[in-house]
């Protein structure tokens, strides 16, 4: 059972309404999540304003969710996990690749991803060596920790609030 309420759009905050409008336009539904965000405009304010500029980055959409599904996984977000296997495959990820992305295999994003998270940030010079052996530049490094960021954020919020998911569920476990 969720510990944090969600609003509907027109429960929330007058401030809020117009970005869950367009979530809600963008989707097809309103995400539990943002009903989870609705309760602080500011945060999801500052939710959105990330996205809007983490996607005008180097980094595609796919890469984007492969990052998202390393996180997810070592923060064991439920929610997380099955909204990003659900955006991944719309961002164009196999099955295979979704599943590899979610144990931090597959591809020199998701190996950094995971270690940023698992370590807390605190990367070996082997860890960032491979990454730049692997083609990865500073700006997709600098970048690739922001979406760890973002995801974490998430993660967090949905693990804190246990958000119900409305997504199709996914196992734990890869």
């Amino acid at each position: 059972m969720a510990r944090i309420q969600t609003l509907s759009i027109g429960e929330a905050p007058a401030s809020a309404q117009a970005s869950l409008h367009a979530v809600e336009k963008a989707t097809g539904f309103l995400p539990n999540l943002f009903k989870v965000f609705a309760n602080s405009p500011s945060s999801l304010g500052a939710f959105m304003q990330g996205q809007q500029q983490l996607s005008k980055g180097e980094l595609s959409a796919a890469e984007r969710e492969i990052i998202a599904l390393a996180v997810s996984q070592v923060n064991r977000c439920e929610y997380c996990l099955a909204a990003h296997t659900v955006l991944g495959g719309h961002a164009g990820l196999a099955d295979d690749a979704i599943r590899a992305a979610r144990r931090g295999e597959g591809s020199a994003l998701a190996t950094l991803a995971k270690a940023v998270a698992s370590q807390r940030g605190r990367v070996s010079d082997a860890d960032v060596a491979a990454a730049r052996e692997a083609g990865i530049t500073d700006s997709r490094i600098v970048e690739i920790i922001a979406v760890v960021a973002q995801v974490t954020f998430t993660n967090y919020l949905n693990n804190v609030a246990k958000t119900d998911v409305d997504f199709p569920a996914v196992d734990e476990e890869v």
